[in-house]
């Protein structure tokens, strides 16, 4: 038997009385994609983290090309051919994709780069076929499909042999989706071996030659990805069978217009959005990247001014009201980024809770009422957490999601607008957040969804509409739509 290009045996790692992993092995070989599967918690970022160099393991060891391994640090580990592509973005918006890919490693003379680093960087593009990236252009202009190359490019650049991708499609189109699958055979056939992580199984079931699943720290399956289904997977990292990911949404919407859209559009996006919400509706919007869908939720909820149009909230027009007018009117956001503007990554839990909704008591701040209200959602939600008092930024991505969601029921509005809300969290959690918006709009609430993910759409939506080229369709029922459709219309084709 060909020996693995990583080896990972035994792997243990505890912070505190929490037990991260739990004996965990784990293999690559050369050429050959590994499909990292579990629950938010389960153990992946921190043995991800092990194989980085940011933590060592208590113990268990490692061995690369036959070799033992054991970083110090993360720079060690890049150095020995290990390059991880994070969920989160890791490249400075300020410079440019030449200095992105060289960071680290630059060979400077008086300030400027020489010309083999240039034309390494452009040999790194070619190799994957996109020298339609300018070197010279800054990484904030770049779409979110070609940040995730310059991430790829970077990687290359430092020699890695072996490539862990964390959720590398959570913010990227169908299309580009498409794309990075074409890239991770591309680099498969250049027998780098790759750790995929991703809560999009299907990908996975595309893309990986095996599995490995993770639960509460310790491995409970692993195999030849042909050889397994979903639903196979489902059962191994929740411990239990999710028979129906979407719950029953058969009810119809009743009651009242709660929210008119008029002409609505925006500095850039949107050009022209009309739609009607109804009370217990969940309204959902597809369309591709960069189509104005996001920019029109923005515009909504006053994050981004309006140029003309009229909106309608109950019998009160309001076209221009600022976030903080929104949220008294019943309008509350959750956002597409979460880390940059949904969270206040270095507060607590039920700091971030209260931050825009204080719990007072007779006029005064009440710790202890916050505290009790927190540890509701955190029960509610399900959030993995040492407590309210935990700071958010410590948590995982699919946790932090979870966080952000209860700070918008916390205000307790009547109409949600949800921007990829289940982005970066797995299948359990999803079903849970699908359930808790059905729960919602029977108690009389409503919501609207933008989502990238159509199966999510399909899934709980009682009418889509798509947006394209920053004007929206009009809304159909969902039984009239499917992903083929669906993806039409986004792109201009008949639907």
């Amino acid at each position: 038997m060909v020996e693995p290009l990583l080896c990972m045996t035994g792997i243990d790692k505890a912070f505190g009385s929490t037990h991260a992993l739990i004996d965990v092995d784990l293999e690559v070989h050369a050429g050959e994609v590994l499909g990292l599967l579990g629950e938010n918690g389960a153990g992946k970022s921190t043995l991800v983290k092990i194989l980085a160099g940011v933590h060592g393991p208590d113990s268990g060891e490692m061995r690369l090309d036959g070799l033992p391994y054991r970083p110090n640090s993360p720079n060690d580990a890049r150095r020995s051919g290990i390059a991880v592509i994070h969920q989160e973005p890791s490249l400075a918006p300020h410079l440019t994709v030449a200095e992105n890919i060289v960071l680290g490693r630059e060979d400077l003379r008086a300030g400027f780069f020489l010309r083999d680093q240039r034309e390494m960087v452009r040999a790194c593009l070619r190799r994957l076929h996109r020298q339609d990236i300018d070197p010279d252009q800054r990484v904030s202009g770049l779409g979110a499909a070609a940040r995730q190359i310059v991430e790829v490019v970077r990687a290359l650049a430092f020699d890695a042999r072996v490539l862990v991708m964390d959720e590398p499609t959570s913010a990227l189109g169908k299309q580009d989706v498409v794309q990075l699958f074409e890239l991770v055979r591309r680099l498969r056939a250049e027998n780098v071996g790759i750790i995929y992580i991703s809560h999009f199984l299907e990908e996975v079931q595309q893309v990986a030659d095996r599995y490995l699943v993770l639960r509460d720290g310790a491995a409970v399956g692993h195999g030849d990805a042909k050889d397994a289904t979903i639903e196979d997977w489902i059962e191994q990292m929740s411990g239990r069978r999710i028979e129906d990911v979407y719950p029953d949404r058969s009810r119809e919407p009743v009651g009242d217009v709660v929210l008119s859209v008029r002409e609505l559009a925006g500095a850039h996006l949107p050009h022209r959005v009309e739609f009607d919400l109804r009370r217990g509706e969940i309204f959902g919007i597809a369309g591709l990247c960069g189509s104005g869908r996001t920019e029109f939720l923005r515009c909504l909820f006053g994050l981004d001014p309006v140029r003309r149009g009229e909106v309608k909230i109950g019998v009160t027009t309001d076209n221009g009201a600022a976030p903080r007018r929104r949220l008294q009117q019943g309008v509350g956001m959750l956002v597409e980024d979460r880390q940059v503007e949904g969270l206040a990554l270095d507060r607590t839990l039920v700091e971030n809770l209260s931050l825009s909704r204080p719990m007072a008591r007779f006029g005064w701040l009440s710790w202890r009422a916050a505290n009790t209200e927190a540890q509701g959602w955190i029960d509610r939600l399900g959030i993995r957490t040492t407590g309210p008092r935990q700071v958010v930024g410590d948590l995982s991505g699919g946790n932090q999601q979870k966080v952000a969601i209860a700070r918008l029921l916390h205000h307790d509005v009547d109409i949600l607008c949800l921007d990829e809300p289940t982005r970066g969290v797995d299948v359990g959690s999803k079903a849970e957040i699908y359930r808790l918006m059905v729960d919602l709009v029977s108690q009389g609430k409503s919501i609207l969804i933008v989502s990238s993910y159509l199966p999510e759409l399909l899934g709980v939506c009682h009418r889509i509409a798509v947006m394209r080229r920053g004007e929206l369709s009009s809304a159909r029922p969902t039984a009239e739509w499917d992903e083929q459709s669906l993806l039409a219309s986004a792109v201009g084709g008949a639907s």
